[in-house]
């Protein structure tokens, strides 16, 4: 037997957006593995970076646990890890560096270190996994266990998937992709996790509580811009007895108000969803819940199996309003499916948001303006948007990367960076987001069926056409000129848009 901490390095105090948003969860995929390497039977602690009040914790951590093996293993279902976000890289080093100097095995696996496990092999890690990584652990793990003196040498060779260093060079046997793990199964290691830490910041922040939980692993949707260095475009989802069975579980242990089903997509079959209700009712299991899904999935009988099932509130990668950046991101939605989604959904009572990039290649001002007709028709509950982030494995990551200079990745999450030449500046990006951000809430609390000349909707409207009047002062110097693309815009639909007024 021997003695794991399992751990992972994303803190929320270091990203201020998500520090001023509020809404942890605990690390899923950390605790799969950490419950995972429990039932072979080894010791396990967890040290849970999300709520810590930084890396000085963690020494503290390492003291008291004096593990014989450290794994790093980030939450695959938070998708701020797949950002590469440099606060958070950093953080891991550091962990790996004071790990290292306690005497224990260093185990790393991740998003980031899946891209660029060098960073990580500086810093001191013994091995990196690559991809999900189950097999290539469990290997490592009963190396050790059969040989706790065995060298490192002795220890990583011949097992595809890991990167270590040897006579520093970087050496890896590549296995592609593989499938979700099977024996990632059953409940996670909750009890390791400071529930009630959690509890007290949801209800001093939202008076309420949410917990998360995933009925699925991966996606088989192939928009150009999404890295998937974990599952690449496989999907596995577990049956829907036993995600029922796991949300009756953490209704009658923790009590959550609220739970956030973490899945690329959640569902996907409409049988699925409304087995999956029709348990929860037998087991008086149901929490109110969010997902994530595409538009082209919300069918009427879908709308309505997830309203059966407790679903609360919906989030749809929308991404644009413009047909033309959507086929050219390889998305497979049309733009009519987004207000047909909403529509569907608000019907029956379920909350939608949509998530919005800005700034994908060929992406013009037309095309911004047909994003904001988009919100003026579908009028979506709230919305997320970002800009294009070019991450390695992508397709997009390979028509920009010439462009790419010191900056590759984010400090945190705010940072909403162009990291390539897109048509505009970053501060032209923020402030489309801030005007987008300002629409909703003011559609919100004023339906289009009021006046539509009050104050407030004029007062917006100028500051669109401020921006819009002097877009060419933000436009990026090597950006091909709207005039000179060919076939990359269609007319602005907005009725109060500068160009019709």
């Amino acid at each position: 037997m021997l003695n794991i901490q399992v751990g992972h390095s994303y803190f929320l105090g270091y990203d201020p957006k998500q520090w001023e948003r509020g809404k942890p969860y605990p690390p899923l995929a950390t605790i799969q593995v950490a419950a995972l390497l429990r039932e072979m039977g080894h010791a396990i602690t967890l040290f849970d970076a999300m709520l810590a009040d930084g890396v000085e914790d963690y020494q503290a951590s390492l003291q008291f646990a004096r593990p014989d093996v450290v794994v790093i293993y980030e939450d695959n279902f938070n998708y701020l890890t797949k950002m590469c976000l440099g606060r958070m890289r950093e953080a891991a080093c550091q962990m790996i560096a004071e790990a290292r100097a306690g005497g224990a095995r260093v185990i790393v696996a991740g998003s980031d270190a899946s891209d660029h496990p060098d960073a990580f092999l500086a810093a001191g890690a013994h091995a990196v996994l690559i991809g999900e990584g189950i097999a290539a652990l469990i290997e490592l793990i009963g190396r050790l266990e059969r040989d706790a003196d065995i060298d490192t040498q002795g220890w990583v060779s011949g097992i595809a998937g890991v990167a270590t260093l040897m006579n520093g060079q970087t050496q890896l046997t590549r296995v592609g992709v593989m499938p979700p793990d099977p024996r990632i199964i059953g409940r996670p290691a909750w009890d390791l996790v400071d529930i009630e830490r959690y509890r007290t910041m949801w209800r001093e922040r939202h008076g309420h509580f949410s917990l998360n939980m995933a009925a699925s692993r991966g996606c088989p949707f192939r928009c150009n811009w999404c890295a998937k260095p974990i599952w690449g475009n496989h999907y596995n989802q577990r049956t829907a007895q036993d995600v029922a069975a796991e949300m009756t579980y953490l209704k009658q242990t923790f009590k959550p108000d609220h739970v956030w089903l973490a899945d690329d997509i959640f569902g996907f079959h409409v049988d699925w969803v409304t087995e999956f209700g029709a348990h929860l009712s037998a087991a008086d299991g149901s929490v109110p819940f969010t997902i994530q899904t595409r538009a082209d999935l919300i069918s009427e009988r879908m709308a309505a199996a997830l309203k059966l099932a407790g679903c609360s509130e919906a989030w749809i990668g929308a991404e644009s309003g413009s047909q033309q950046v959507l086929d050219a991101m390889n998305k497979g939605t049309k733009v009519e499916d987004l207000i047909a989604a909403r529509t569907r959904l608000g019907a029956h009572g379920i909350r939608v948001g949509f998530f919005i990039q800005l700034g994908y290649l060929g992406e013009q001002l037309a095309n911004l303006l047909a994003t904001r007709e988009l919100i003026t028709q579908a009028a979506p509950d709230d919305i997320g948007v970002s800009v294009s982030y070019p991450l390695p494995g992508t397709k997009f990551y390979e028509k920009v990367k010439s462009q790419l200079g010191e900056k590759t990745h984010w400090q945190d999450s705010g940072d909403l960076a162009m990291m390539f030449r897109g048509a505009y500046d970053s501060d032209f990006y923020r402030q489309v987001r801030d005007l987008l951000h300002e629409q909703v809430v003011l559609q919100q609390s004023q339906p289009l069926e009021h006046p539509p000349h009050n104050q407030a909707r004029v007062a917006l409207d100028a500051r669109w056409d401020a921006l819009i009047a002097c877009e060419q002062a933000h436009r990026t110097q090597d950006a091909v000129p709207p005039s000179t693309t060919p076939g990359n815009v269609e007319p602005p639909r907005h009725a109060t848009s500068a160009q019709n007024r």
